[in-house]
């Protein structure tokens, strides 16, 4: 997974630190880590900083997915030629997660939780004794308790954590680097977006777009106004 550039915001610390711990575990402690929260929280952002990080092997699960979909999935991440059976992939997966010590990402792992696939992800992990990174929505650790195989292996739980000020203030430094966002403008997006970075950077977005045609090179609270921001509401019919 290629990314170019990830602003150092509060879960990408968060993230990287636990897949730190867990690749220095000692011998005999489980190796899962399961990062979850709301979506919008910057999760995959996190993901993609620590697979660049930690050279991780990458797959961003999808609903329509067999077990055989993610097996396959892993092995060409991996660029590995896929075996004939499903047994016989898990077995090449699990050989080079303990050959190359890498860890392997599951992002948006709820889509598996509830069906046969995760009994792959218990085999995989059972067969290598890697680290795994379960990333997904709030529901990830309510279905993980359902399956005690591999409920049981977890190191780490990563509560995906809402944006700080700092977070805008850093995402909005980075992206727009030529705007100076005032920090009541900031605090006002925070909470009006309830943490929520995702809905937060389509507003930044916007304050950018305004600030560039008023020409302004700095705004505050005062300068936006009554614009008001984006948290997600489709805008009411006009009357005619």
């Amino acid at each position: 997974m290629s990314v170019t550039k990830i602003v150092p915001l509060t879960n990408v610390g968060l993230l990287a630190g636990a897949i730190k711990r867990a690749q220095a575990r000692p011998v005999g402690l489980p190796g899962l880590v399961a990062m979850y929260g709301p979506s919008g929280f910057g999760k995959s952002v996190a993901a993609a900083y620590s697979a660049n990080l930690h050279r991780a092997y990458y797959v961003e699960c999808r609903d329509a997915w067999s077990k055989k979909a993610f097996l396959l999935a892993i092995l060409r991440e991996m660029s590995i030629f896929p075996a004939k059976t499903m047994s016989e992939m898990v077995d090449q997966i699990a050989v080079q997660l303990s050959a190359s010590m890498r860890p392997l990402i599951v992002d948006d792992v709820q889509y598996l939780l509830d069906k046969a696939v995760a009994n792959a992800l218990t085999d995989i992990y059972n067969a290598s004794q890697g680290t795994i990174v379960l990333i997904g929505e709030e529901r990830v650790p309510a279905s993980l308790s359902k399956l005690e195989r591999l409920h049981n292996r977890v190191l780490e739980w990563v509560p995906a954590q809402a944006a700080t000020l700092d977070d805008l203030k850093a995402l909005a430094k980075s992206t727009y680097p030529q705007l100076v966002f005032a920090d009541d403008l900031l605090i006002d997006l925070n909470q009006a977006t309830r943490g929520c970075l995702r809905r937060a950077a389509v507003n930044l977005y916007k304050v950018q777009s305004e600030a560039s045609a008023m020409m302004l090179d700095r705004v505050d609270l005062q300068a936006w106004g009554k614009r008001g921001w984006f948290n997600g509401d489709a805008p009411s019919r006009r009357a005619s």
